[in-house]
């Protein structure tokens, strides 16, 4: 009797055993694994990044592994971004500048707290109203009509026409992209110029404006605005990824400490071999591993 007890209590306990083992796998496996995540995710700041991160975002949340995440994607600029994350009030930064260059002096513990993802490469070209009649500027004469030292355009080659800047604000990191790359140097909100706050208003600003010039990230770049080379350079992702155009940037996704599951999640899958194959190639941007050159964080580039 005390024998065949004995076994019954010894079969019980190892059922016992199993069943919270299987339970605690499955936990394991839903806190760990894409299936069992849930959750919304936001992702804001840099608009050159914006097409971009919508595209891929509707692809994650159209997978069925990634169900229930929902992701939602802000502009605002690079400057917005990485405040926002660093208060919380967003999960993602989207920044085309390293967070240093934003939060600096009394505000670089700021930077220290986040962590820099970065999912890919956009270069950025001057761009000109499609009936500007020239297509290159030197650096030199990017500057000058940037400092508001130039002002028409037969000053560079081009028809007698007033110059008109559609530029971004200070906020902006493809202005500090532009500047910093392009122009070498800040330039000033001039009077006369316009400002936006979206590269989408831009474009359609350049577009529109008899004599306007301004920027892009290749991803906005359509037959309704005219590509000017720099340099006799042109901005395209052979001559980006070779190291001949300067004017790039890193995509980053800034997150506040490292990221919790969901939000690590859709960083990984941004990586993912599909989505840097087809999405980031095929909207303008640059594939990270393409990168024959790198840039540290003084801007200077050196071949890998």
């Amino acid at each position: 009797m005390k024998k065949t007890m004995l076994v019954m209590m010894t079969m019980v306990l190892a059922l016992t055993l199993a069943a919270c083992g299987s339970k605690n796998g499955n936990e394991t496996s839903g806190g760990g694994g894409a299936e069992g995540l849930s959750g919304s995710i936001l992702a804001a700041g840099s608009t050159a990044m914006q097409p971009l991160v919508e595209q891929v975002a509707n692809k994650f949340m159209a997978d069925s592994k990634y169900s229930g995440i929902t992701v939602q994607v802000q502009g605002g600029g690079s400057g917005t971004g990485l405040t926002q994350v660093s208060e919380g009030q967003a999960d993602i930064g989207n920044s085309d500048i390293f967070a240093n260059e934003k939060f600096k002096d009394g505000d670089a513990t700021k930077a220290e707290e986040l962590v820099d993802h970065q999912v890919a490469v956009v270069a950025m070209s001057t761009v000109v109203n499609k009936d500007i009649a020239i297509d290159n500027l030197t650096k030199q004469q990017l500057v000058d009509i940037f400092t508001g030292k130039v002002t028409n355009w037969k000053e560079v080659g081009g028809a007698d026409a007033k110059i008109v800047i559609v530029n971004r604000p200070s906020s902006s990191g493809t202005r500090k992209t532009f500047e910093k790359y392009g122009l070498g140097t800040a330039s000033e909100d001039l009077p006369g110029n316009i400002q936006e706050d979206s590269s989408g208003t831009v474009k359609k600003l350049v577009g529109e404006t008899p004599g306007a010039i301004g920027y892009l990230a290749l991803s906005y770049l359509d037959d309704s605005v005219k590509k000017l080379k720099l340099d006799g350079v042109e901005a395209t992702p052979d001559n980006v990824k070779a190291g001949t155009y300067p004017i790039w940037a890193y995509q980053h996704m800034y997150t506040k400490g490292e990221p919790n599951e969901a939000v690590k999640a859709f960083l990984d899958f941004m990586l993912t071999d599909d989505i840097q194959k087809t999405d980031v190639t095929e909207l303008g941007y640059i594939a990270i591993n393409e990168m024959q050159v790198t840039r540290d964080e003084s801007g200077k580039i050196v071949k890998k």
